[in-house]
């Protein structure tokens, strides 16, 4: 069983993973042996993971990166190959939404800036892939390899106020199914490609939308989240593990083409 679910020995790139759940998924994954590249637009973010990994006698380095600019990203897979020698899988992490692209009682629909929107879409959609068309080309190239894509109940159940969000999330389930057909009938059948929809977990994104800045209290907005997740709390980044082992690893062999909800009920919830 152990064998089943190991990533060991696996090289892993993890873009987004200075940030809170793609720090924590990295994280984990060099604690089960995996070799990992972890990439973020800032290296000093990306430096304070790789050393945490390090620390606990894990194999990982540091890479900044940009996934909205193709050649940014062609650098850092060659910086990968020329340290670890190959890619087996990548984890597309970078993403998020802007205030400025958020309605709001002084933010109308009719006024969200157009550039706030693009950010929105480009940073989730392009930001995928892109580095899906560097590093999986790679995949092609040696007949074998895993994508996993970062989704959101937002795919789902679009929410209120962050319709770019929204949009840009359902578009990166729609691409995950696009896409694991594509490699399968063009590449190879040994890549394949799935998504996780984390629920409600708070980051650095989404804190100003559920948490009050000045009293650390829900707002009432976190709180008809909290009200609408059956488990009645928000999710811990621990909690994203056990849907990431299974689809990185054998124990999911015959999976392609999926995205696994990891919400604590919230989009079986109807809320009646």
């Amino acid at each position: 069983m152990d064998s089943m679910f190991s990533v060991k020995g696996k090289v892993v790139v993890i873009t987004g993973g200075g940030g809170i759940l793609c720090g924590a998924m990295a994280k984990a994954l060099a604690a089960g042996g995996a070799k990992v590249a972890v990439l973020d637009l800032s290296e000093a973010a990306a430096t304070k993971v790789t050393d945490a990994i390090k620390a606990q006698g894990g194999t990982a380095i540091p890479v900044a990166c940009n996934v909205l600019d193709k050649a940014a990203i062609e650098q850092a897979r060659d910086k990968v190959v020329s340290t670890f020698g190959k890619v087996d899988i990548l984890i597309n992490g970078a993403g998020g939404n802007k205030k400025e692209a958020t309605t709001s009682p002084q933010m109308s629909f009719f006024d969200l800036p157009a550039d706030a929107v693009r950010f929105v879409f480009d940073l989730n959609f392009l930001g995928t892939l892109l580095p899906t068309q560097v590093f999986g080309k790679l995949m092609a190239e040696q007949k074998a390899g895993n994508i996993l894509n970062i989704s959101s109940m937002n795919a789902f159940r679009p929410l209120t106020k962050i319709p770019a969000y929204s949009a840009a999330k359902a578009a990166i389930s729609n691409f995950t199914q696009w896409l694991a057909v594509h490699m399968c009938q063009n590449y190879a059948r040994d890549i394949r490609v799935n998504a996780i929809a984390p629920g409600f977990f708070l980051t650095e994104q989404n804190r100003f939308l559920l948490t009050d800045e000045k009293t650390g209290g829900l707002t009432p907005r976190g709180e008809t989240v909290v009200s609408h997740t059956p488990m009645g709390r928000f999710g811990s980044p621990d909690e994203l593990f056990g849907a990431m082992f299974w689809l990185l690893s054998d124990a999911s062999k015959f999976v392609t083409g999926v995205t696994i909800p990891v919400d604590g009920g919230f989009s079986a919830c109807s809320g009646v």
